[in-house]
């Protein structure tokens, strides 16, 4: 034959859309032509197929060669269509002798993706989750081709076949009939024991934020947490990760996925994700983007936490665009071209000082700012921003009667009342608390007369928007949970009430 057709992956974004590799050879002066928007990563696989073909025993045809990558107005990027294009190149040019000879290999249903180097072996890809995620949707029986290591992360995903090719020699073979590629087995995914957690026993006192961080765990809520330097505010979020449940093996795929998106080392853990980029982070690296969009530290945190230390030093127009995922839970990246949509369900947590220079409210320590620095200091936070946040705490300063104090509760009971709490949420609505929109509000959060009354009460004297309000009543539908009732009453909403109030 003198053409060959087979399947492959472009990634775009958190997708991976399905290409075809259509490799023609035919007469005249030898030329190699690569065509379908391919970038500088994919031209260049021209020269790593040549030599490739020739290191494994191959002869490389001397004609006219035409690789086409359709569909012809979707962008692709990197080397993974090196092994289609080799495979493709040797069926066409009639080298593959399959059993019986003079049949056509059976190529239907099977997906490649590799990397080639000069010596013939198939090297490592990246993300191979999200292009075994995206065989697995097409069901039908799909096989994908793989290098070793990345098949043993492919094969995680649950009903599809992943097959190890080592080498170009061993993925012809398995089309002759020489030998058939082994199937990979996948990885054992490693044990997420509450011990692996930093535990709330170090932290000592703080009764007030201890209790708003379970609160915040229970319901998936935002926190807020500000107070002089040395409160316990970052130990404090380093500790949340180890309150949440489990994440299920659909999320702890997609969170492996997006991990290898973003560049890192393929993990696969049932242990939610814990970001704390630093504040000097660009708006590309929290939110995403580049050329070739990647998901920045949001979509690094869907599923689990997002720790923004010193707020107030983040640039103003990076902590403006977390309003929009704080609200809808995703982020959509526009380019001329094309838009990408990333997911962005993160619990965020931030931690700030009270004033520049930290100590405003001290008993002990003086403040040295001005009111107007003070002012200008925390007018970095809009108050949009503010309004989207669920909890906010004021953390006092620590006397020195702490270091006699005894070890808080430990994480494990915390956390198993947090388990039970979720499951009467996800039993009650099939979410967290706060998730819940307007409508979900309105039949879940029925507050009764007196509650009602203190709520007006407050609003009245504070202002709030509608928003905040709605936020309020999510909180307090957490505590009511926390505490096993079906109404909410007074006390649940002042409790609500006071996790609004930073400065006093």
């Amino acid at each position: 034959m003198s053409l060959a057709v087979l399947s492959s992956q472009a990634l775009c974004g958190v997708q991976a859309l399905p290409v075809r590799v259509e490799v023609h050879v035919g007469q005249g002066l030898p030329a190699f032509h690569l065509v379908g928007l391919p970038d500088a990563g994919v031209r260049e696989s021209r020269e790593r197929v040549r030599s490739a073909i020739i290191s494994s025993g191959f002869e490389f045809p001397a004609g006219r060669i035409t690789a086409n990558l359709a569909p012809a107005d979707l962008p692709k990027e990197s080397g993974r269509f090196d092994l289609p294009i080799a495979l493709g190149i040797l069926l066409a040019s009639g080298q593959l002798q399959p059993d019986p000879p003079g049949s056509a290999p059976d190529l239907e249903g099977y997906v490649f993706a590799g990397e080639l180097s000069l010596t013939g072996a198939v090297v490592a890809v990246g993300a191979p989750l999200a292009i075994a995620l995206a065989v697995a949707r097409r069901g039908q029986g799909a096989k994908l081709i793989m290098p070793p290591g990345c098949a043993e992360q492919a094969a995680m995903v649950p009903g599809l076949t992943v097959l190890a090719a080592g080498t170009l020699a061993q993925a012809a073979g398995h089309f002759s009939g020489l030998a058939s590629l082994p199937v990979s087995v996948a990885r054992e995914a490693p044990a997420s024991a509450p011990a692996a957690f930093a535990c709330l026993s170090d932290v000592r006192g703080q009764a007030l934020a201890r209790r708003a961080l379970e609160v915040a765990a229970a319901g998936g809520h935002s926190l807020l947490m500000a107070g002089p330097p040395g409160t316990g505010k970052s130990m404090l979020a380093h500790r949340l990760p180890g309150l949440l449940p489990p994440l299920s093996t659909e999320q702890t795929l997609e969170v492996a996925a997006l991990s290898g998106l973003g560049g890192a080392a393929q993990s696969y853990s049932a242990i939610p994700p814990f970001r704390a980029p630093h504040h000097s982070a660009s708006l590309a690296a929290l939110v995403g983007g580049g050329s070739h969009p990647r998901p920045g530290e949001i979509t690094l945190a869907h599923r689990g936490v997002l720790f923004l230390d010193e707020l107030p030093e983040f640039r103003r127009h990076v902590l403006e665009a977390l309003r929009e995922p704080l609200e809808t839970g995703c982020v959509t990246i526009a380019r001329a071209s094309r838009s990408l949509t990333f997911p962005a369900a993160f619990q965020l947590v931030a931690a700030m000082n009270p004033c520049p220079c930290g100590w405003l409210g001290h008993a002990r320590m003086d403040c040295r700012c001005m009111p107007d620095q003070v002012k200008k200091y925390r007018g970095r936070i809009s108050g949009p921003l503010l309004d989207r946040m669920d909890l906010h705490i004021a953390l006092p300063a620590a006397d020195t009667e702490w270091m006699d104090s005894p070890k808080g509760e430990a994480s494990v009971p915390v956390r198993e009342r947090v388990l039970r709490c979720r499951e009467i949420q996800m039993q009650r609505q099939a979410g967290v608390n706060a998730m819940l929109g307007p409508a979900g509000i309105e039949r879940h959060c029925r507050l009764r007369s007196d509650a009602m009354q203190l709520l007006k009460q407050a609003v009245s004297r504070w202002h709030w928007s509608a928003r905040a309000i709605h936020r309020i009543l999510r909180v307090a539908r957490t505590v009511a949970d926390m505490q096993g009732r079906t109404d909410i009453d007074a006390a649940n909403v002042a409790e609500a009430i006071q996790y609004r109030q930073p400065w006093g």
